[in-house]
């Protein structure tokens, strides 16, 4: 779900006081698309959503999102906007924040 390794290599790169600077950004920015998303998809707009997301994300190491957006992503760039399931991306997203804000602590201390 989170890949560890990449998170304290972000934070090594940005800093210790950085970090949290750029989760919070983070959040801040994959919420509002998380929140377009979950109230009114646009699926013409979708494929570049999910590359957004699929950045982001796996900057950040939420690799198990990263890869769902990926993969709706070369959907939605194939045509098939409507077969992608936003509410599994979403419901990943959710969890992996989740399990981030839990885990950090022991993970990067």
């Amino acid at each position: 779900m989170i890949d560890w390794s990449r998170v304290i290599q972000l934070r090594d790169e940005v800093g210790e006081d950085d970090f949290d600077e750029v989760f919070d950004l983070f959040l801040e920015e994959v919420g509002e698309v998380i929140a377009r998303l979950r109230v009114n998809p646009d699926r013409d707009a979708l494929e570049r959503d999910l590359h957004f997301l699929k950045g982001s994300a796996l900057s950040l190491g939420f690799s198990t999102f990263s890869t769902l957006c990926q993969n709706g992503e070369r959907e939605a760039a194939n045509g098939k906007a409507d077969t992608v399931d936003i509410g599994e991306i979403i419901s990943e997203f959710e969890s992996s924040r989740i399990a981030f804000q839990a885990e950090a602590g022991t993970h990067l201390t």
